[in-house]
């Protein structure tokens, strides 16, 4: 199963929305989706689209005016990776004809025939349950945070190769380890 362009390209907005309000805390301004795009090499136009789908499903709010943006409408703690794939993909399915139940359970499309039962059902029904409790269990906070070390490992690597620009391993490469 593959997630779309939304999933990946949304989910990085919220990881930059986040990473913004962590700077600044209860004072965040408004992130600018235009500047998000730039950093990030996005299609502004896309972003625009997934930020209306974002909006509708209350985990931004956007803010018009020169100082103008989107923020998280709650703490990035409270807002999980599954709230954010279902904003922008819909229901989590790995495949077509597996979709969840109103009553928490999933059904399968090809078992409406008379004493048809889907002999690969269970196999759809755990592989769902192993994404979607992956996703749930991994708050936007997680994230922001493990981009936020992973983002200081790189800053610290530029910096000892600004020290040391000639340094070279055995294998005549720059010779700064990232982990």
């Amino acid at each position: 199963m593959m997630f779309s362009t939304r999933a990946e390209y949304g989910v990085r907005v919220m990881v930059a929305l986040a990473n913004e309000q962590s700077k600044d805390g209860a004072d965040a301004y408004p992130a600018s989706l235009s500047q998000i795009a730039e950093d990030n090499g996005l299609p502004f136009a896309y972003l625009e689209h997934l930020a209306a789908r974002l909006k509708k499903a209350d985990l931004i709010e956007s803010r018009r005016g020169p100082r103008g943006g989107y923020l998280l409408a709650k703490p990035a703690a409270d807002i999980t990776m599954a709230q954010i794939v279902e904003a922008l993909e819909g229901q989590i399915a790995p495949i077509e004809c597996i979709s969840s139940s109103g009553e928490g359970g999933v059904t399968c499309t090809r078992e409406g025939e008379v004493n048809e039962i889907c002999p690969t059902k269970i196999l759809w029904t755990r592989v769902q349950g192993a994404i979607v409790r992956s996703l749930t269990e991994m708050t936007l906070a997680d994230l922001a945070t493990a981009n936020q070390k992973a983002n200081g490992r790189l800053d610290a690597a530029a910096t000892k190769l600004a020290a040391a620009p000639d340094a070279q391993d055995a294998d005549g490469e720059p010779a700064v380890a990232l982990a």
